[in-house]
Parts: structure tokens; C-alpha cells; sequence
């Protein structure tokens, strides 16, 4: 079976890996165990490299680098076009999220945006992948994970 293909918008990315949010305990280790891949695009990438400078973050030159990078190598990378119609997201700059899980055949798109949160019941949307929060996901995984209970009836 595949690895399933995982979007992660802006802000997931920093929870995950400038954050180090411990809600997102079960993403990040799923994350490291190649249990998830994560797909990303260019011009993702380059607005992570943008909030990554913001100067109230007070990060230097070197740890963006190094966050960006670490990001970065954890990636698999997927074209601009996506092949089929896609509704248009509120928020113009989240658009991009939309056609990376598509192109990318991503099974979640990973955000806290009520932007994107929203589109989540398009038909457009729900027959390619899911939109879902961070902490949704990782109860997802934690429940995929947990062992199988059994009843008896004594």
C-alpha cells in the first residue's frame, strides 16, 4: 500500500516545525516515520520562506534556513496544473493548497484556515481528498494506531 499523500498549508508547517506544538505530537511522529508524505509546491514553499522572516518570529538567517530545509527534504514536489476544476477558496493565496493536494493526489489537505476548513464539503473537493484540522488528523492516526479491542461476553 502506498504511503498516503498528506497537504500541509503554511501554518501546520510552523506548528510542526518552528512550534513544535505537542497537540501535533501523533502529525510530527507520523511525519518522521515516512508514514505520511508530504507534497508541496514551489510557490508554497517560497510563502513558507516568507513567514519564516517575519520579524515576529525573530528567527535568523541561519534557522530559516535550516527550518526551510528540513521542510523541504521531507517533501515530494508536484506540478502547477491542476487536471480538474477546483472551487475557488475565499482566500486567494490558499488556492495553491487546493491544486497541490489535487495534483499531487493528496488524500488530506492539513489546515486550521476556516477558509479552506470550508471547502471541505465541495463535491468538487470531497471527491479528490479531504480538508481536515491538524488535531483531526492526528486523533485519526492515533485511532488508526490503536490496537483492536475485543468484547466477550462472559
Amino acid at each position: 500500500m502506498p504511503t498516503p499523500r498528506v497537504v500541509l498549508d503554511t501554518n501546520t508547517v510552523m506548528a510542526l516545525w518552528l512550534f513544535d506544538d505537542p497537540r501535533l505530537h501523533a502529525l510530527k511522529q507520523a511525519l518522521a516515520r515516512k508514514q505520511l508524505q508530504p507534497v508541496c509546491r514551489s510557490d508554497a514553499l517560497d510563502e513558507l520562506r516568507c513567514v519564516l522572516a517575519y520579524p515576529q518570529f525573530a528567527l535568523d538567517a541561519g534557522r530559516q534556513s535550516t527550518l526551510l530545509e528540513a521542510y523541504a527534504e521531507t517533501c515530494d514536489w508536484t506540478g502547477t496544473s491542476p487536471p480538474e476544476p477546483l472551487p475557488r477558496c475565499r482566500d486567494a493565496d490558499d488556492q495553491k493548497f487546493l491544486e497541490i493536494a489535487l495534483c499531487g493526489r493528496a488524500r488530506w489537505l492539513v489546515s486550521r484556515d476556516k477558509a479552506l476548513l470550508k471547502l471541505a464539503r465541495h463535491r468538487l473537493v470531497r471527491a479528490q481528498f479531504s480538508i481536515l484540522t491538524p488535531e483531526t488528523l492526528c486523533l485519526q492516526l492515533a485511532q488508526d494506531r490503536a490496537p483492536a479491542t475485543t468484547h466477550r461476553d462472559d
